[in-house]
């Protein structure tokens, strides 16, 4: 059965130029399309889309509003249109925070010179979100109550809990048992696609004294990561940054990876950022820095893998594993994207399956 999408766009080439690039695609098709947020909503509503594309700077309803009305009423997967400027990272943000599920960069150039890898990335990731969406709907069942964000553009400073849109706990907890405490010399977390709400979700919980350095790897281009960092700093108790050459690895600072780059560490406590290998699929990919991590601290890193497409991570889990450290997935029921986490269960390489809820507790636990 194809994969329903409905395209909402202000721009009338962005949404014929959109709607032709995923009709193209025999699985895929184009049921209707929006000029804005409250035909978004309409739309959403008349059409039961599978999968809605939104651009977020639109007359009469912006898209962030627009995301957090159809969360309310229908939830449904939205893959958000942004620039990739520190602005439309701040902007994507606010709207994976209203219940968007991923986002691509919003790159006209690209479309005319690259057309080919547009029409592959695009319709992959309409494919990916779609198969998820009966479990990301779930997530939405209770209506929205997070407040709109400042009219600066800037993240209100907000307590230390998960987002209002976030899925509750599963019904059916994730049954590993409770983990055991190790004077772990770091914590490092890799994820893509629903990791920025994930890692919220994660690092909100961890008190401002704990004990161990962390590293973070998201998928997220390089314009994204700083203000990404700086979001998670003004809601955690705990220290985030972006990750700069030469940083010292503390308690309770996490350091992200740039976007566009690698991260490494190495066992004199420091971070190297590399350039971004084109052999790699993922920069920052998550397998080198877990691969780095074993190397330098051998039984002492917990490693943790959450939500996102793909297998990133596994390897890199394969040889903290060899190296005696621990490796934990979040389980299937509270993943927007069940892929890097069921890549280290299949392979038989996690000590232990959470909930998300879960996770971050057990991670205080562990370190304490």
């Amino acid at each position: 059965m194809a994969v329903k999408v409905l395209v909402v766009d202000d721009s009338g080439f962005f949404r014929r130029r959109v709607s032709e690039i995923l009709s193209g695609d025999p699985q895929i098709q184009v049921i209707g399309t929006a000029t804005n947020g409250r035909e978004a909503i309409d739309q959403a509503l008349a059409l039961k889309p599978d999968v809605i594309t939104m651009d977020y700077e639109m007359p009469m309803m912006d898209g962030i509003t627009a995301v957090r009305n159809i969360m309310q009423r229908c939830p449904t997967p939205v893959l958000m249109f942004s620039s990739l400027t520190h602005e439309g990272a701040r902007v994507t943000l606010d709207a994976l925070d209203a219940g968007a599920v991923d986002y691509l960069p919003k790159n006209f150039e690209d479309i005319s010179r690259n057309p080919d890898k547009v029409r592959q990335m695009l319709c992959e990731k309409v494919h990916s979100i779609a198969r998820a969406n009966r479990r990301y709907a779930s997530f939405h069942t209770t209506p929205a109550t997070s407040t709109p964000p400042a009219a600066s553009g800037g993240f209100s400073a907000r307590p230390a809990t998960a987002p209002a849109h976030a899925p509750a706990a599963p019904a059916a907890a994730a049954t590993s048992a409770a983990p055991k405490r190790k004077p772990y010399r770091l914590v490092a977390i890799g994820t893509s696609t629903g990791g920025p709400v994930a890692l919220q979700r994660v690092l909100t919980q961890l008190p401002a004294n704990f004990p161990a350095p962390l590293v973070l790897i998201q998928h997220m281009p390089a314009a994204f990561t700083k203000a990404f960092a700086e979001r998670l700093d003004k809601l955690c108790k705990i220290t985030v940054k972006e990750a700069e050459d030469g940083d010292l690895l503390r308690p309770g600072v996490a350091l992200l990876a740039p976007g566009g780059k690698q991260m490494m560490v190495d066992a004199r406590g420091a971070v190297r950022i590399l350039p971004g290998d084109e052999r790699l699929n993922y920069k920052p990919c998550v397998d080198v820095t877990f691969g780095s991590a074993s190397k330098a601290y051998a039984d002492k890193v917990l490693a943790v893998v959450l939500t996102g497409m793909g297998a990133d991570g596994r390897e890199g889990a394969r040889m903290l594993k060899q190296s005696g450290s621990q490796v934990w997935a979040q389980d299937e029921a509270s993943c927007v994207i069940y892929g890097m986490p069921m890549a280290i269960a299949k392979a038989g390489l996690a000590d232990a399956i959470y909930s998300l809820d879960d996770i971050g507790r057990h991670i205080t636990e562990a370190c304490a």
